[in-house]
């Protein structure tokens, strides 16, 4: 089972002990909190390019439940995060929007998976997501991390499942990407396991 690291203090350098890095793609909806789980997780300063949303987004970028969003990734966010003494995790962010998702190809390369962040308030924009996933044909495998904002309605697992139509060994996990940095790595756990269990029944 793979264990997050313990250490407190964010450091520049990779300790000598680890052996194998990991690529991970985080993808979701326009606004469900990408930059924020990788800005939160991150024990490096984080990269991000976010630009100033203009009027050329109005109409086409729902704002309706994010009034105090101003600012959106145009190309990726990036961090790095420990797990334990022998892995570590590159994060890439991808930007949610659909006129984006041509980059999506060229920050997957590489990536052992994908964990997609929903905003359960919003399904709609997270189908158009998953459908993008499993259009890609590359079969990576992906986990789901339903984002709890304050003002989410409580839903079941069984339901979340049901509306978003997965499998039933696609993890399904939930996180806090504003106020709980401990469960957005578990997410990232869920979906490491999941990836390296997929590996593992492909090679047989």
């Amino acid at each position: 089972m793979v264990s997050a690291s313990t250490r407190s203090e964010p450091e520049r350098y990779l300790p000598g002990t680890v052996e194998r890095s990991t690529k991970i793609l985080v993808t979701g909806d326009f606004g469900v909190g990408k930059t924020t789980l990788v800005e939160s997780v991150s024990e490096i300063r984080p990269l991000r390019t976010e630009a100033l949303m203009t009027k050329a987004s109005e109409g086409i970028d729902d704002l309706s439940l994010l009034p105090d969003k101003t600012h959106t990734t145009v190309a990726m966010d990036f961090g790095r995060r420990t797990l334990n003494d022998e892995l570590v995790l590159y994060l890439f962010g991808a930007p949610g929007q659909r006129r984006f998702w041509s980059m999506w190809e060229g920050l997957a390369k590489g990536a052992i998976g994908v964990l997609v962040l929903i905003d359960s308030r919003r399904l709609q924009g997270s189908f158009e997501v998953l459908d993008q996933l499993e259009l890609r044909g590359d079969s990576l495998p992906f986990a789901v991390a339903i984002n709890e904002f304050p003002n989410s309605e409580p839903h079941s697992d069984a339901e979340l499942r049901e509306a978003l139509d997965l499998l039933e060994d696609t993890p399904l996990v939930r996180c806090d990407a504003l106020k709980d940095p401990n469960s957005c790595i578990d997410a990232l756990i869920a979906l490491v396991e999941h990836a390296f269990t997929a590996k593992e029944a492909a090679a047989r």
